[in-house]
């Protein structure tokens, strides 16, 4: 029992540690980014404390990482920034231009477009085989710096990432198939007859053409008429990017996706079978 007690001991102790670790961590990046960003505006730190109406002494503490702030002066120091709380405590801030991040809603960023030895923008490609991944990893930069990249030089002014096509809903999009979209700031800019990657809670990464809003929801539908439309809620939209170009498996022939219309076959198929129905009836009928 004493062993096992010691063991658990070690184990408890170990644990500790790692927490401790982890706080101390995100305390040196708090630390860091909030005198980074009181230095990127040439202030004082009596300005911001003035500012955030806190005493000087107290604010350096932060700065020194001698104290944790409450909640409350969390979120003042967010808004006086004009940094999420996510950014303040987890992203290493200096190594990434602010003012080039496309800034989302839900306290993440996007990446600032990258360039080659050539200074051609780059583009991140979500791999085929962990498209399930990116559900994961879209709001972690450590993720989205260890993507792949390509350069495509036609495609500029916007920031663009690469998904891989699933299924055969979109033709003439299928498995081996690249869609680059353009990044898509808000449900506001979707424009009826467009299609689009959306990234959602439930499905991942779906690329549909976008029909209407509908309330809080948007309604899409795939090209092939196999599929009915159907509503996105708002709620599990995650990102949205707007089709910019394509690339295609070398065996591709711009005549395939015609033999993905299933649902014309099932009814052509339907109404062959109605048609040998009725001669045969016609022929019981005759007899």
């Amino acid at each position: 029992m004493g062993v096992i007690y010691l063991f658990g001991m070690d184990a408890y102790f170990e644990s500790k540690f790692v927490l401790l670790l982890i706080y101390f961590v995100s305390m040196s990046i708090f630390s860091n980014n909030i005198r980074f960003l009181r230095g990127q505006r040439s202030l004082s730190q009596q300005a911001v404390a003035t500012e955030l109406e806190i005493s000087r002494v107290r604010y350096s503490k932060y700065e020194n990482g001698i104290s944790e702030p409450p909640i409350e002066l969390l979120v003042k120091m967010s808004k006086y920034f004009h940094v999420s709380i996510d950014l303040l405590v987890s992203v290493d801030i200096h190594k990434y231009p602010m003012e080039e991040m496309l800034k989302l809603p839900d306290n993440r960023i996007v990446l600032p477009v990258a360039v080659d030895d050539l200074g051609n923008d780059t583009i991140e490609i979500i791999p085929q085989k962990a498209s399930m991944g990116y559900l994961e990893g879209y709001s972690d930069i450590g993720y989205i710096e260890s993507l792949q990249r390509i350069a495509l030089p036609f495609l500029t002014n916007g920031k663009y990432r690469a998904f891989p096509a699933d299924g055969d809903s979109m033709p003439p999009f299928r498995n081996g198939s690249y869609i680059v979209g353009k990044y898509v700031e808000g449900i506001s800019e979707l424009k009826p007859g467009k299609t689009y990657v959306f990234i959602t809670l439930n499905d991942g990464i779906t690329y549909k053409r976008f029909k209407e809003t509908k309330g809080n929801s948007v309604c899409v539908s795939a090209d092939n008429s196999f599929y009915e439309p159907y509503d996105i809620p708002f709620n599990e939209i995650v990102e949205i990017w707007q089709y910019a170009s394509g690339i295609f498996p070398e065996d591709f022939e711009p005549g395939d996706y015609e033999s993905y219309n299933f649902k014309e076959m099932f009814r052509e198929l339907k109404q062959d079978i109605k048609d040998l129905d009725r001669k045969v009836s016609g022929r019981r009928k005759s007899s």
